[in-house]
């Protein structure tokens, strides 16, 4: 029997303003508990005002709306299946030949495309606003100067160099990176040409440099070459496809990048000698959340469809509840095992969302008559 469109608006709709509400109010609840940790930071922080904490807080709330989507997938689909339940709408459905995977069709689709929104277009904006909450909590609660400085201020890249031999590598590595007047300068960089094979051209060593638009501008040189004199250098210009943007990003939360510009920003990273497995991670999980969204709400489905004349559904929603737990806490192991490298990142991503998914099939298949 085909559903029809009156009864499948109808489910959608209970089931997308159940999401919805839970979203808001599990959003909230983050953000007072994410506000109050703010407060106890700022004790340490004479020039972090209340607006600015405030402001803080605002920012970060489409990032937090985006972690907790799947649970309020979750928890929304077990208040709205358990009352169509209660209320003895579904037992009326499937008295009408309707069975609970045709049913469940418009709720599924609802809990995927809120994941795709989330994946496609709140992550532009939080990227964004997460970015720029970044920038304020360095400027006023942390007193390191920014992410460079919790890297101790020392950076290693690798690039194109094709100045000496086609194919080229340059190694470059700098101490003590900072910022000023928006210019990056650095003290003790060592440069080293390769060729292709990574056989040593010579090195450059600098007692200053500043990374400039398109150059490094070394000071203090010592030009060191295979079987020749070393040379000395008051100045001199080294081509770069580095900028401080890139650099600051390089270095910068991957949740301050949006899923659209993740990829190219993964190929600058692995081009230029910089590890990009968490921004690798990141983005494999902006990809599965809508089949996690999916995967939620069949699991809400399996816990709280069953009548409550049967007994026991006080059980079963408390079961559903501890499931989304359990699958929380298996997706934060996963991805510990995939920034360590232990496991690839599409496995580390995409493992949780899929044993969810089965054990959803096989919880319905059970419960289910078909």
């Amino acid at each position: 029997m085909k559903l029809p469109i009156t009864i499948a608006w109808y489910f959608g709709r209970h089931f997308t303003a159940a999401v919805l509400a839970m979203s808001a109010g599990l959003t909230g609840l983050v953000a007072l508990f994410d506000f109050l940790e703010l407060l106890r930071e700022s004790t340490t922080a004479p020039h972090a005002s209340f607006g600015v904490l405030v402001e803080i807080e605002l920012l970060r709330l489409p990032w937090s709306l985006m972690q907790i989507m799947p649970f309020a997938v979750l928890l929304g689909g077990i208040y709205a299946f358990w009352r169509l339940a209660r209320s003895s709408e579904l037992v009326v459905a499937r008295a009408a030949g309707i069975s609970a995977w045709q049913f469940l069709a418009t709720p599924v689709l609802v809990a995927c495309v809120l994941g795709g929104v989330c994946t496609t277009i709140v992550s532009p904006l939080s990227a964004v606003m997460y970015g720029r909450a970044e920038q304020l909590d360095d400027a006023y609660l942390k007193s390191s100067g920014g992410p460079l400085s919790l890297n101790g201020g020392s950076l290693w890249v690798r690039q194109a160099d094709t100045g000496l031999v086609p194919n080229g590598i340059a190694v470059v590595h700098a101490n003590n990176v900072r910022l000023h007047n928006n210019t990056l300068v650095a003290d003790q960089v060592s440069i080293l040409r390769l060729t292709a094979n990574t056989g040593l051209l010579e090195r450059l060593e600098a007692g200053h440099a500043t990374l400039n638009s398109g150059n490094w501008e070394l000071r203090n040189v010592s030009l060191l070459q295979p079987g020749a004199p070393p040379r000395h250098l008051q100045r001199m210009s080294f081509p770069t496809d580095l900028t401080v943007n890139r650099v600051q990003e390089s270095f910068a939360s991957p949740n301050a990048l949006s899923f659209w510009a993740l990829p190219g920003f993964i190929h600058l990273l692995k081009h230029s000698g910089f590890s990009a497995t968490q921004h690798e991670l990141v983005f494999q999980s902006l990809l599965a959340l809508p089949l996690l969204c999916a995967t939620m709400a069949l699991v809400a489905a399996g816990f709280s469809m069953r009548p409550s004349r049967r007994g026991g559904a006080g059980t079963m929603l408390t079961a559903g509840v501890g499931f989304g737990f359990a699958l929380f806490m298996v997706s934060e192991v996963a991805n510990q095992f995939g920034t360590s490298g232990a496991v690839p990142v599409e496995l580390a991503a995409w493992a949780p969302a899929f044993a969810g998914l089965f054990f959803a099939l096989a919880l319905l298949l059970h419960l289910e008559d078909g």
